[in-house]
């Protein structure tokens, strides 16, 4: 099974239209049962699209906001279906960004989604507020597949810890008898800084699915000063993009993906993507880990 996240920057890219074309090119090639996306857009001013124009999409339980003309995913999906290759996909909006776009997140699946999931993670819940954090998911057969943009260790009154504790909070429930969870997106913590976000996550009994590959090809996910790290003294690159496993699982394989070697850069960040086998089903000892863990860093 290949796993796929992305944080896609869509819209806001340059040459957009050419990017976006690569990236579904990539995707067709690739053709990953999961694809978690972060940063997808919508002009919030274009007109709503009827979702019996939508081939695959399913509406997010207790989700918010419509799909509207150029929709990220909903072209991506678009062009996947002219391809010859058809996903199942879902989509939230998160906030209003740059005054003019509604970025939101989204799940592609190759196979049918069984359920969906979306809660805040922030401590503000305004759309207009551009610290808003929520996390969406879906399950397919026995696992849950989540997607989120994580703000910040310490940044506006957003800490990265009370919105990770809220993610295991809105995840006990889902736990229970499920094969495996898993957890991607942007986290914006470098995996090279101790003592902060990235050991959070992990002392809660979370396992990186890049230090569980056999192999791994490219490291980095962001090689340039991008927005929200303009400040901050990052003098090479980061990892701050992850897949996250519950289950301790073979991973075959964890590779750096459209950071222009195999395939076109057609963001500010770089992919992960993942190939595993299938997973057994969590065992107790893990979850209950995961979930009364209390990490101290």
């Amino acid at each position: 099974m290949k796993i796929l996240t992305f944080n896609t920057h869509s819209l806001v890219e340059k040459d957009y239209e050419t990017k976006l074309l690569q990236f579904a090119e990539m995707a067709a090639v690739e053709q990953p049962e999961i694809m978690g996306l972060q940063e997808v857009n919508q002009r919030r001013d274009a007109s709503a699209l009827p979702e019996e124009r939508l081939k695959g999409y399913v509406r997010c339980e207790d989700g918010e906001g419509v799909i509207r003309e150029g929709n990220h995913a909903a072209r991506l999906a678009g062009l996947l279906e002219k391809r010859g290759i058809c996903y199942f996909w879902t989509w939230i909006p998160i906030k209003l960004g740059y005054d003019i776009y509604e970025e939101g997140l989204a799940l592609f699946s190759r196979r049918p989604i069984l359920e969906t999931d979306q809660f805040t993670v922030s401590r503000t819940d305004d759309f207009h507020n551009w610290r808003r954090r929520k996390i969406l998911g879906i399950r397919t057969d026995e696992s849950w597949f989540y997607t989120v943009h994580m703000g910040w260790w310490k940044k506006d009154g957003e800490a990265f810890a009370d919105q990770w504790d809220q993610v295991l909070t809105g995840l006990q429930g889902k736990i229970g008898n499920v094969r495996n969870l898993w957890v991607m997106g942007d986290f914006n913590s470098p995996a090279q800084v101790r003592g902060e976000g990235y050991d959070y996550v992990k002392k809660t009994g979370w396992k990186d699915a890049y230090l569980l590959a056999e192999e791994t090809h490219g490291e980095n996910t962001v090689e340039e000063a991008i927005d929200g790290w303009r400040d901050e003294k990052t003098d090479s690159g980061m990892r701050i993009d992850y897949i996250w496993s519950l289950q301790s699982v073979r991973v075959k394989s964890c590779r750096v993906i459209c950071d222009g070697k195999e395939y076109p850069q057609v963001s500010d960040h770089f992919g992960v993507m993942i190939e595993t086998e299938e997973e057994k089903k969590v065992d107790q000892s893990s979850r209950d880990f995961a979930i009364h863990n209390e990490p101290a860093v």
